[in-house]
């Protein structure tokens, strides 16, 4: 009988055992969560170069085949539409999403890491070069991230 209580009384876990199972998962936790925020920032970024591309994709093919008026040489990416608009159209919610607190060491042209791009929109400064013909000559396209409520 004494051997039957003595059985049921050894059920369960000890506190010593379930505080180096807390301390054992604490410690993956903390080991995990910065290789996750980098992982993070570093698609954000991803995000970021992907419209940058598709702007001066956008904004070469619109200014060859004259969709920007002539004379301008500023225009603003949408990239809920995927296409270039002027500055009474742009777009007044920013979609950039990386941070300059975070460095994913994600590059393209002039966006790195550290680029403050979260809640900004890319603006677009086109150049032509001047031709001696009436054909299109080549361009140059900058492009930069802006405030949408302070760009001009």
């Amino acid at each position: 009988m004494r051997r039957f209580k003595e059985k049921l009384n050894k059920k369960g876990f000890t506190l010593a055992e379930l505080l180096i199972v807390v301390a054992i998962i604490a410690v993956l936790v903390a080991v995990s969560v910065p290789v996750f925020n980098s992982k993070l920032e570093r698609s954000r970024e991803a995000v970021d170069i992907a419209n940058m591309r598709a702007a001066k994709v956008a904004a070469i093919a619109a200014y060859l085949d004259d969709e920007i008026p002539e004379g301008t040489t500023t225009v603003y990416y949408d990239a809920e539409n995927g296409v270039v608009v002027t500055e009474d159209k742009k777009p007044t919610e920013g979609y950039g999403q990386g941070s300059d607190k975070l460095d994913g060491k994600t590059t393209y042209l002039d966006y790195t890491g550290i680029t403050k791009a979260k809640g900004f929109i890319i603006k677009i400064d086109i150049t032509p070069e001047s031709t001696s013909d009436t054909s299109k000559g080549d361009v140059k396209v900058a492009l930069s991230w802006v405030d949408p409520k302070t760009a001009k």
